[in-house]
């Protein structure tokens, strides 16, 4: 089974990958993937420095990505020039690894933008993690230490809330507790279960 794990920067997405991966899911998380193809030495680093230029490396070689990031969040066009160059990339990867998870497994697609990538329709579900805007700013503001104008970028960049809601099969709310939010995702995992077949361990 193929989930699809979604949520706006800042809503706990990566925290509700980590319990569904501490239940026994296969995660493949997009954010690290984004990282791995473009390590050092990769086609997708030598497109990206072709077209930002040499200042988005550090002195070693590697991408910098607080320079990129700069870049591509002030600017429509060349967050769709980046994502031009690493989706392809990214997309080859994930697919391998998931067409390598065992029959039966339980396959979480980690990805903050997958409404916006069009892979919400090769999901068997789709689960968004969803907390108000406001809850998103606080987060990325007093946790996170970003500036308010960077956190209205970030959140800006991605899907809209209700883009994402649209397309879900299941909506976590996570405005609540982390025990609140460990209950819900244990009851997801048990529907989870049932749907591909594996009875209620207990």
């Amino acid at each position: 089974m193929r989930v699809g794990l979604t949520g706006g920067i800042g809503s706990g997405k990566s925290t509700v990958s980590a319990l569904l991966a501490e239940r026994g899911a296969i995660v493949i998380d997009y954010d690290l993937l984004a990282r791995d193809v473009v390590e050092v030495g990769t086609p997708a680093l030598a497109a990206i420095v072709e077209r930002f230029g040499p200042d988005v490396l550090h002195a070693d070689g590697s991408l910098n990505r607080p320079a990129l990031g700069d870049i591509v969040f002030a600017d429509d066009d060349a967050r769709r020039d980046l994502e031009a160059i690493t989706h392809p990339a990214i997309g080859e990867l994930a697919w391998a690894r998931d067409g390598a998870a065992p029959d039966g497994s339980i396959v979480v697609h980690d990805h903050p933008i997958l409404v916006e990538v069009g892979l919400a329709a090769f999901m068997d579900v789709v689960v968004v993690v969803d907390v108000p805007e406001e809850v998103q700013m606080d987060r990325l503001v007093r946790l996170r230490g970003m500036a308010q104008t960077d956190a209205r970028a970030r959140i800006a960049a991605q899907s809209s809330r209700d883009e994402r809601l649209a397309a879900a099969d299941v909506v976590i709310d996570n405005a609540g507790t982390v025990d609140e939010l460990v209950a819900v995702v244990d009851a997801l995992w048990l529907r989870l279960r049932s749907q591909v077949g594996i009875g209620d361990p207990t």
